[in-house]
């Protein structure tokens, strides 16, 4: 269990948190969430001990053992990969070092004979005999072959880095996990065996993730933090989402009876809980809402994005073709025998195991570099947008604030119609003024997105459109293309919204290829997939 007594953080006149007391206990799983700003990682930090709150503090049970996800992904460079592993449980790894000192000693005497029988005795007790053979299959796990283990960390790519960092977090059963943003550079196989892994984790986990299906598949409980403090509720995220909007709608229905508002979220709990029961998840986190009281929903005070596209006139048939493309980097085949044609109504989730091809394949449907071989042909009815992954060029040395800024993108030019729309868009009052140049990763990518949504076309490119965004964001973007009418090609790191948005899967290879009418659940599932996947990528 780890306690939070009277914490509060302090920047100047600034309050990012006031008074919060929480108790965070053995079993759950834990998904903080937030605004972004709202002080998520920070919060970790200073559970962690690697920052101080201005007032309160931190307790954990005496004994236990905090492990920590690193965000150095440098700090391990000259260190061997199962090494770093194993340094994941600092006391291990001092005993392991304590021992093989004593027993190189030439003048090796009975006092350090007695020290070597106790250091054994600590080992044993910390399954030490165990520890090398536990730490490679972790990495194994996770997808880090067995002849790189000895390797030291900065031969590794980016990519293998994080899932060594995570393979130490995870090592030697910690007590209390606190994983901050565990899925980033992570494959979906290696996100699927986390949720599987903290699913099954008896301990006290602690997350901040923006992936709602991660957050869904391993949380019992949410910590939202909201106007400097922080709430607890049973549930996922998805059921923390649905329950308070209901909520909200609740609290707008002034002439409903109390009692009929009761049996209506009694009802939302029930059919919940019947979609927890037909989960994956351990037994224990099925349970996750037997001891919820009614009474603890309350509305959310968060703020959602408008974001609703539509398009100025229909497409007709001819949507998009594309025939034997080819994109090669340096001497690395991105894709081959790329042949599919877009159908209107289609959204179409692109895949690869290789992000920078399907990055590639954006750029050339789009007239933005050049295939090796092959041709596309666009529709004539085709109105299209294209929301690139890299979005720097709309915003590097423009000396434009947001209003002058979005109006470039605009038919309706007046101000009070930007304001207005920027207003919905969550740019508000003073900030409609802030210059474009300054903006943050999640306003920039909300800047392309109102982008988007003034183009009024009637197909979407969209190239990790996700990034940067908060939950709010993504929660609004997502519902905005799950009721677009129009075509969408897209990619997302984001399980939940490749799985609500996409009626069907393109997965380009070095080989060809995978074309699939079906949503991605389905897809990953498929065990003949599977096997033509291996066969694609070998």
């Amino acid at each position: 269990m780890i306690t939070l007594s009277n914490i509060s953080l302090r920047y100047g006149k600034r309050v990012l948190f006031e008074d919060v007391n929480v108790k965070f206990t053995e079993g759950n799983c834990y998904g903080i969430i937030g605004a972004n700003g709202a002080g998520k990682s920070t919060l970790l930090k200073i559970m962690a001990g690697e920052m101080d709150a201005t007032t309160g503090g931190v307790a954990i049970n005496k004994g236990a053992r905090m492990a920590v996800l690193k965000q150095n992904h440098f700090e391990y460079d000259q260190v061997p990969v199962l090494q770093t592993v194993l340094m994941g449980y600092p006391k291990l790894w001092a005993v392991m070092h304590e021992k093989e000192a004593i027993y190189a000693k030439p003048d090796f005497g009975d006092a350090d004979g007695v020290r070597a029988s106790e250091l054994e005795a600590e080992f044993a007790e910390m399954d030490g005999w165990n520890a090398e053979s536990d730490a490679a299959s972790l990495l194994s796990a996770l997808g880090i072959a067995e002849d790189k283990h000895y390797r030291l960390v900065s031969e590794l790519n980016g990519a293998e880095k994080v899932k060594v960092l995570l393979a130490q977090a995870l090592f030697g059963n910690p007590d209390i996990l606190l994983l901050d943003e565990p899925t980033n550079d992570l494959d979906v196989e290696t996100i699927t065996w986390l949720e599987d892994f903290l699913a099954e984790f008896r301990n006290t986990v602690i997350v901040v993730s923006h992936d709602r299906h991660f957050l869904d598949a391993v949380c019992t409980h949410v910590a939202d933090i909201d106007f400097g403090k922080v709430q607890l509720y049973a549930g996922n995220y998805t059921f923390w989402y649905e329950s308070s909007q209901l909520a909200l709608r609740q609290r707008s229905e002034q002439n409903k009876k109390n009692e009929d508002k009761r049996k209506e979220l009694m009802s939302f709990i029930e059919r919940f809980s019947a979609n927890v029961a037909k989960s994956r998840q351990a037994t224990s986190r099925r349970k996750m809402l037997e001891k919820l009281n009614v009474d603890d929903i309350q509305p959310s005070n968060r703020k959602y994005p408008g974001i609703q596209f539509s398009q100025e006139r229909e497409a007709g048939d001819q949507i998009l073709e594309v025939k034997h493309l080819r994109k090669t980097l340096d001497d690395r085949v991105l894709f081959d025998h790329v042949d599919f044609n877009v159908q209107r109504g289609d959204k179409i989730a692109v895949i690869s195991r290789d992000s920078l091809a399907i990055t590639a394949f954006f750029e050339i449907i789009n007239g933005e570099q050049p295939a090796d071989e092959g041709q596309f042909r666009w529709g004539v009815t085709i109105s299209k947008a294209y929301l690139p992954n890299d979005n720097s060029r709309y915003f590097a040395g423009v000396d434009l604030n947001l209003v002058d800024w979005l109006r470039q993108f605009s038919e309706e030019k007046d101000e009070s119609f930007i304001r207005g729309f920027l207003g919905r868009m969550l740019f508000s009052g003073e900030e409609s003024q802030k210059k474009a140049s300054v903006l943050s990763g999640g306003e920039k990518m909300r800047c392309m997105i109102s982008r988007l949504i003034l183009s009024k076309a009637n197909l979407l490119v969209l190239d990790e459109p996700t990034n940067h965004l908060d939950l709010e964001s993504i929660t609004a973007f997502n519902n905005g293309l799950k009721a677009y009418r129009g075509t969408v090609l897209f990619a997302s790191h984001d399980h939940e919204f490749v799985q609500t948005v996409a009626n069907r899967i393109v997965e380009l290879t070095p080989r060809g290829i995978i074309d699939r009418q079906m949503n991605y659940d389905d897809y990953l599932a498929d065990e003949k997939i599977k096997a033509l996947r291996q066969s694609m990528y070998a």
